[in-house]
């Protein structure tokens, strides 16, 4: 009994360290796997969808034009712009009651379509829809007009520092609407240097007689603005109620431009 004491002793002391050397071996590839797949698996699939939405976000921008008034009423664009091209176009106003319903109904989604497949204002009109789609292309316009305008200048080498510079000066600036007794007259003017180098009515009378005498004097008005500089221009013979329209928005978006 006293011998045998001493053996069982040994015996079950090594039967204790294999097992536990058993235990530390079956452990550590069991929990290297699972370190290897939290440090590593996880991080490169989060980098890898972040990258892409960063980048989109960063370059995109929403821009709303000035409202058109049309014989139906206002059309007012939006664009949302990515990369510099026209992403997305909706109409956040459009003529609304009785027929005008299913007219922007027919013509806004294609004017929509439109705007983003050519990625300008140069698009055709929606038939049976010509006023809205007119007042469309001018809204969409005058977006285009702004996006221009906030745009940073391109990065490039020294050499074309200078010319960045300068067309950073360019702004365009849209006066008050003026009503006269046959409609509003609003115009928007292009102003660099100081200087005004684009003048456009973006209303006018319409209807009858008035169009006519608007095709008369308009192209005259945005000739003499550019000429002149200022609002001092003449009347056009025959159209006094809109040159007189014309010279007051003029002088007013004149004085947005701080000139």
């Amino acid at each position: 009994m006293r011998k045998s004491h001493p053996v069982r002793r040994v015996v079950l002391a090594t039967a204790a360290t294999v097992s536990g050397v058993v235990l530390l071996l079956s452990l550590k590839p069991a929990s290297d796997p699972a370190a290897a797949s939290a440090a590593g698996a996880v991080p490169q699939q989060t980098a890898a969808g972040q990258a892409p939405q960063g980048a989109a976000q960063a370059g995109s921008a929403t821009v709303t034009g000035d409202a058109a008034q049309t014989q139906y009423g206002a059309v007012q664009v939006r664009l949302t712009v990515s990369g510099g091209k026209i992403t997305k176009a909706e109409a956040v106003q459009a003529p609304k009651g009785g027929l005008s319903d299913q007219k922007t109904q027919l013509a806004v989604p294609k004017l929509n379509q439109e705007a983003v497949t050519a990625g300008s204002a140069d698009i055709d009109a929606v038939s049976g829809a010509t006023y809205t789609s007119e007042g469309y292309r001018k809204s969409l316009q005058s977006a285009l007009d702004k996006m221009k305008t906030a745009a940073p200048p391109a990065s490039g080498s020294s050499s074309s520092g200078s010319s960045s510079s300068g067309s950073a000066q360019a702004r365009t600036v849209t006066g008050k609407a003026v009503q006269t007794q046959y409609g509003p007259v609003q115009v928007r003017i292009t102003v660099s240097g100081r200087k005004i180098t684009e003048a456009e009515a973006v209303q006018a009378p319409k209807g009858g007689l008035s169009d006519q005498k608007t095709r008369l004097a308009v192209p005259k008005l945005n000739q003499e603005a550019v000429t002149a500089g200022s609002a001092d221009i003449d009347a056009v013979s025959g159209a006094t109620y809109t040159s007189t329209g014309y010279r007051q928005s003029l002088q007013s978006a004149l004085d947005q431009a701080g000139g």
